[in-house]
C-alpha cells in the first residue's frame, strides 16, 4: 500500500470516527447526492471561473439587495467586465433581513440580478448565511466605509441575536425554503452554498471587539446547529442544483476535522473550500483534498496577493485539476478589499501599491493587465 493511499485511508477513517461521535455518518443524509450523481453533474459544467461579487456601490449584502440601494445598472456594467475576461460564474451573498422586510420584492430583485448575469453568460453560486464580520446587522441605510479599512461594513447573516438562540433558528426556514422553491430548478443558479465560514470568531476584525461577538465555542456550536437545519430545509425542497458548505481556516480538515467541518464535508454534494495560503502551501493543500475525496472540488475563496495567493500561482493548477475557482472581489469599491487584513489594526493613508483583493477599477481597468490576460487565456478554451 502506498504512503499516499494509507494517508487517505487514515484521514477518511478520522472523519468517520468524528462523525460517528457527533451522530452523523460520512455519507450524510439520505438526500445527499451520490458521488456518481455529483460527478455526472460536474462533467456537464464548464470549468467554472469567477469571483465573489458585490457591486462596487455596495458596502455589504444589505446594501446590495435592499430596495433603496439595489443597483442593477452597476451590476450589469461590472458583470460585463467579468465576462470580458472569460469569467462565467459569480458567488453572491443573500441576507435574511432583506427577506424579512419583503420576501416577494426580494425574490424579484434576485430574479433581476440572475437575468443580468445570464445575459453575460454568468451562472451564480448563491450563499444563504454568513458568519463573517459585524455580528449585529441592521436593515436600512448602511454606514459609510471606515477609510482605508478592509471590508469595514460587511455583516453576518443571521446576526448573533438569532444565531445565538437556537429557539429562533426556525425563523430562518422560510428564507431558505422560499428562495429554493423559487429558484431550485433555475439553470441560472449553479450551486447553493448554505453557510459561509459559519464558525468564524471574527475577534479584532471589522473594527469591533471580541466582546461584541458570541464566544468562539458558543458560536461554533450554534452555527453547527443552524447549518444542520439548513441542510434539512434545503433537502426538503430537493433543488436540481447541488448543495455545499465550505471548509476554511487552518487546512487540517481531513486530519482532525471539527464538528462543523465533519457536518460540512459529510453533507455537501460537492466539496468547497477556501485557501489564502502562500502558493506552496496552497498547492500541498489542494493535492491533499484532491486525494481525499472523489467529489467535485470548488475553491470558493482565494487570491490575496500580498499573502502569496495569486492568480498566476493558483489558476493554472485549478484548471489542470478542474477545480472551480472563485477569487475574492471583482471591482474595487465600498467594500475596500484592495486593502489587506492588516488594515484592521494598521492605518493606511493611500491606496496600496499591490492590491490585496479585486480585479478591476470601477471604470473597468484591470489592476494588473497581465492577470486579466491570464484569466482570459485560461478560460478561452472553455
Amino acid at each position: 500500500m502506498s504512503i499516499m493511499l494509507l494517508q487517505r485511508l487514515v484521514c477518511l477513517v478520522a472523519i468517520l470516527l468524528v462523525g460517528a461521535v457527533a451522530g452523523w455518518a460520512d455519507e450524510g443524509s439520505p438526500g445527499r447526492w451520490s458521488v456518481e450523481r455529483a460527478n455526472a453533474w460536474y462533467a456537464e459544467q464548464p470549468w467554472m471561473v469567477g469571483a465573489n461579487f458585490v457591486p462596487s456601490t455596495a458596502i455589504n449584502q444589505l446594501e446590495m439587495w435592499q430596495a433603496d440601494t439595489f443597483d442593477p445598472e452597476t451590476i450589469d456594467r461590472e458583470l460585463g467586465y467579468a465576462a470580458g475576461i472569460g469569467m462565467n460564474t459569480m458567488r453572491v451573498f443573500l441576507h435574511d433581513l432583506v427577506w424579512k422586510e419583503d420576501p416577494e420584492a426580494y425574490l424579484k430583485r434576485i430574479d433581476e440580478y440572475l437575468a443580468i448575469a445570464d445575459r453575460h453568460g454568468i451562472k451564480t453560486m448563491v450563499v444563504f448565511f454568513d458568519g463573517v464580520w459585524h455580528p449585529v446587522p441592521e436593515s436600512g441605510p448602511q454606514p459609510e466605509p471606515v477609510a482605508e479599512r478592509h471590508n469595514s461594513g460587511w455583516v453576518q447573516s443571521p446576526g448573533k441575536q438569532i444565531l445565538g438562540d437556537p429557539a429562533r433558528h426556525d425563523e430562518l426556514r422560510s428564507f431558505v425554503v422560499g428562495v429554493l422553491r423559487k429558484f431550485g430548478d433555475d439553470p441560472r443558479v449553479v450551486v447553493w452554498d448554505l453557510f459561509n465560514e459559519p464558525d468564524n470568531s471574527n475577534a479584532g476584525k471589522w473594527g469591533g471587539t471580541a466582546a461584541e461577538e458570541l464566544p468562539p465555542d458558543e458560536k461554533a456550536k450554534r452555527a453547527t446547529q443552524l447549518l444542520r437545519k439548513a441542510f434539512q430545509w434545503a433537502r426538503s425542497v430537493n433543488p436540481s442544483q447541488p448543495l455545499t458548505a465550505g471548509v476554511w481556516g487552518e487546512p487540517d480538515w481531513y486530519e482532525s476535522p471539527s464538528e462543523i467541518e465533519v457536518l460540512s464535508l459529510a453533507e455537501s454534494d460537492v466539496i468547497s473550500f477556501h485557501t489564502y495560503q502562500p502558493i506552496d502551501e496552497a498547492l500541498e493543500l489542494i493535492a491533499g483534498i484532491d486525494d481525499a475525496t472523489d467529489r467535485p472540488l470548488l475553491c470558493t475563496e482565494y487570491m490575496a496577493r500580498t499573502a502569496g495567493s495569486t492568480f498566476e500561482g493558483l489558476l493554472p493548477e485549478f484548471k489542470r485539476r478542474k477545480i472551480a475557482a472563485y477569487n475574492w472581489g471583482l471591482v474595487s469599491g465600498r467594500s475596500q478589499t484592495i486593502y489587506p487584513w492588516s488594515s484592521w489594526w494598521r492605518a493606511f493613508d493611500e491606496e496600496p501599491k499591490t492590491w490585496f483583493h479585486d480585479v478591476f477599477r470601477p471604470d473597468g481597468t484591470p489592476f494588473a493587465q497581465a492577470e486579466a490576460d491570464l484569466i482570459r487565456d485560461l478560460t478561452a478554451s472553455e
